[in-house]
């Protein structure tokens, strides 16, 4: 997707997530779209459940549907490899005593290095999506 396509979906994020939501609502999906964030190879997408490929086509119909995008530069969705995925609610978004905000590099760093995720390969860094920007809460 063009880079002027995602800045204009990024500029109205919450209509857009709203509005995919009435879309998979009408063809009684019962998978909602959480958040849409900027990823390196485009639009992510993210939901509490597992997408099937007849949600991903309702969503792709609805970018398509936007009056300001072009239709010749949205390519088609794909699902992630993974199964499965990890959100931890709750992150103080400042590191304690320090006043610095938490990065993904140090989400990543803590994960590698507690024992329970041993056997666990990221596939990539991890998302850090603030709650409120009046809260200094974020979801990882």
């Amino acid at each position: 997707m063009g880079s002027n396509n995602i800045k204009r979906i990024m500029a109205e994020t919450n209509t857009n997530i709203v509005n995919t939501n009435r879309f998979l609502k009408e063809v009684k999906s019962e998978v909602p779209v959480n958040f849409i964030c900027l990823d390196n190879k485009g639009l992510l997408l993210t939901t509490n459940k597992v997408a099937a490929s007849s949600d991903l086509k309702i969503i792709e119909k609805y970018l398509k549907e936007l009056n300001n995008i072009n239709n010749n530069e949205v390519m088609s969705s794909k699902l992630l490899q993974s199964k499965s995925y990890l959100k931890i609610l709750k992150v103080p978004y400042f590191i304690k005593d320090m006043n610095t905000p938490i990065l993904s590099d140090i989400v990543e760093c803590i994960i590698k290095s507690t024992h329970i995720f041993n056997d666990i390969v990221l596939i990539s860094q991890p998302h850090i999506i603030k709650v409120s920007p009046k809260l200094d809460i974020v979801v990882i």
